[in-house]
């Protein structure tokens, strides 16, 4: 995830933005080109890491969860999401932008008070 303050811009979390970018950059021309119908060249995979005993799994992202009005697929006012995968957190601005698209920010949730506090 990216963080993006007014006083110090774009920066991710370790310092690295431009690696992540040329990562995503990566990534998306090899989907592209997945989309194309060309495969990955036979050198291509040859280089590639070998993975054995392998099974799928899933990590967390971060997101952000609350209720939406005026998103283009999720019809109608205050309706509860999740947000797909945070990329940009600039909250302290009134915006984040997640793997999908900009929101903008109200306040947020208060936070719950449990049995104890």
């Amino acid at each position: 995830m990216f963080r993006f303050t007014e006083a110090d811009g774009l920066r991710s979390s370790d310092g690295s933005t431009d690696a992540h970018v040329e990562r995503l950059e990566r990534l998306a021309a090899d989907i592209l080109a997945l989309r194309d119908g060309r495969l990955p060249m036979s050198e291509a995979l040859a280089g590639a890491p070998f993975l054995e005993g392998w099974i799928e799994a899933a990590t967390p992202m971060p997101c952000l969860v609350g209720r939406v009005t005026g998103h283009p697929r999720l019809v109608g006012a205050g309706r509860p999401i999740a947000t797909s995968d945070l990329w940009v957190d600039a909250r302290e601005l009134g915006w984040i932008r997640t793997l999908s698209r900009f929101y903008r920010l109200g306040r947020p949730r208060e936070p719950i008070r449990g049995v104890f506090g």
